[in-house]
């Protein structure tokens, strides 16, 4: 199947507008099948008190690109939850701009496995994660439009 791109775009406008990717700033900047790419200015919200970036701002990075790396691999009418998240901070990040990048390492019907990559403007490795997923039946998202171009 294909992915129909006026959902790709009805997705990245309902995630830009849901509360907490609202709040934190975050964007999808690009989702296929497997793979994803989660973007992010940072600012003086993102900052814990020693003026770096808080982890659980890199922890968000990496449990939502591993989320929408898998996504596209479901049915229309299936949702998805992260089960897991395991991740390691190497570097320390005191502004500019994030890039996550999320690939899907398995699709199982119900349990997917994904990694995820930070970087920040230099191209240097912050931190990196995996996550396990599962899939949830019958709560897929109603955007209004087909998930999948049908073939011709």
């Amino acid at each position: 199947m294909t992915p129909n791109p006026a959902y790709v775009a009805a997705l990245q406008d309902s995630v830009r507008a849901a509360p907490y990717p609202h709040l934190i700033g975050m964007t999808i900047a690009a989702l296929e099948f497997d793979s994803c790419r989660i973007e992010l200015a940072l600012g003086e919200r993102h900052m814990q008190p020693f003026g770096i970036v808080h982890g659980g701002v890199l922890a968000t990075l990496i449990d939502t690109a591993t989320f929408w790396a898998v996504f596209m691999r479901l049915p229309e009418d299936a949702g998805l939850v992260n089960v897991d998240l395991k991740l390691n901070y190497l570097k320390a990040v005191t502004g500019g701009r994030l890039r996550t990048e999320g690939r899907c390492l398995r699709a199982g019907r119900q349990i997917s496995y994904a990694e995820a990559s930070v970087f920040d403007e230099g191209d240097e490795l912050v931190a990196h994660g995996t996550s396990t997923l599962m899939a949830l039946p019958g709560k897929g998202l109603k955007l209004g439009v087909a998930k999948f171009l049908q073939k011709a």
